[in-house]
């Protein structure tokens, strides 16, 4: 324990609040389509996806083991380095957050450890070959390969219904979406969960805690599931509705396919240790189904901007991990407050914006867009 400073602990208390805000974020990844068919109440869904996170947690650590020894040099990390990094996933979390863009966390993550590493300990301290086989590969290839499966399997889903009772099969695959809504949040559990551990762990060998190339210990395991899962429970309703109702429109044998496509992709690439967004996956699921189903709608101005979203969460998380890492590498300890003082400024700031335009389980599928709303301005002096 001699090993565990001030700062590692500070390090490890943001990696959670990280897992935290990734909860919350991406839990539209896993019961979006479910809320939005009627197939589970808002409430129910996330309390069960939190669970299965938790879950989904202990069953794999090779996207950790990728995370810390992976896509950079752990010999060259700094606790303080990755303390930057995730004061700029996190951050940039919130603000898509806020506007209910379902970006990715798992880019936000990277991004930021990328920007303050390069900062910090230069470019040789970042694995690109690595980032290009285990991140930037997969988040071209996965929401492409889930949305092809989601197209072929909501074809078939209409075809071989077709002469059943509209009833029975709306009845019986929003059945099927609490079992494959389930096993999204299992195998959640396994890929996003595992990006906290890696950084907790990355976190512990760059301070001597650890060897190199040592996995996660069973408590940082238990505390990145428990955080996630308590983050999902919260219910990122903003991003839900977008999921749900903003990408297209969704019937039960739509979500039933989107589900069970986002799963299959995410578990294997779980296996392989691809550290994919799957957000992502889920996005191109959702995309999938709505083309997959004849005169369905979907709203392309949506996934357009998801997309641009998608582009920038790297390099943006990178700015703003670099930015912070400048400030700690130059200021020390001061920087480092500086930095935290900032960074909860900013966040009390986007959760207060939030709340002139709620969205809750109660109003979560009443519209398809998220709207910021900004204050009237008052006119002093004037005539009514």
């Amino acid at each position: 324990m001699d090993h565990i400073t001030f700062l590692v602990a500070v390090v490890i208390v943001t990696a959670l609040a990280f897992d935290f805000t990734n909860g919350f974020h991406d839990t539209a990844n896993a019961m979006a389509t479910s809320i939005a068919t009627g197939a589970l109440k808002p409430r129910t869904a996330v309390l069960v996806s939190g669970i299965l996170n938790i879950v989904g947690a202990f069953l794999s650590t090779e996207v950790a083991k990728t995370i810390s020894g992976g896509i950079v040099d752990d010999t060259l990390v700094s606790p303080a380095m990755i303390f930057a990094g995730l004061v700029g996933a996190i951050l940039w979390n919130l603000l898509t957050w806020l506007a209910g863009l379902p970006s990715s966390s798992s880019h936000a993550l990277f991004g930021g450890l990328i920007g303050a590493v390069w900062v910090g300990a230069g470019s040789h301290g970042v694995h690109f070959d690595k980032v290009v086989d285990k991140v930037l590969i997969p988040a071209v290839a996965s929401p492409v390969v889930a949305g092809v499966a989601a197209l072929v399997a909501t074809y078939l889903a209409y075809k071989l219904s077709a002469r059943a009772r509209q009833d029975s099969v709306t009845r019986g695959f929003r059945l099927g979406q609490i079992a494959s809504a389930s096993l999204v949040s299992l195998a959640r559990g396994t890929n996003d969960a595992q990006k906290t551990m890696g950084v907790i762990t990355l976190t512990l060998i760059s301070a001597g805690a650890l060897g190199h190339d040592t996995g996660p210990p069973v408590w940082v395991i238990g505390a990145a599931g428990l955080a996630i899962g308590l983050g999902t429970y919260l219910g990122g309703w903003r991003i839900i509705r977008t999921m749900g109702k903003g990408l297209a429109e969704i019937q039960s044998p739509q979500g039933f396919a989107a589900e069970t496509a986002s799963t299959a992709v995410i578990l294997t690439s779980a296996h392989l240790g691809f550290a994919l967004s799957t957000t992502q996956v889920a996005s191109g699921s959702i995309l999938g189904a709505g083309l997959g189903r004849r005169l369905a709608e979907v709203r392309w101005g949506v996934a357009g901007r998801m997309a641009l979203a998608w582009l920038i969460t790297l390099p943006a998380a990178a700015l703003v991990g670099g930015l912070a890492a400048s400030v700690v590498k130059h200021g020390g300890d001061l920087g480092t407050a500086v930095i935290a003082l900032v960074a909860l400024a900013l966040a009390g700031a986007i959760v207060a914006a939030s709340r002139r335009n709620p969205v809750r389980a109660d109003n979560v599928n009443d519209h398809h867009e998220v709207t910021v709303r900004t204050p009237a301005p008052t006119n002093v002096g004037t005539a009514a």
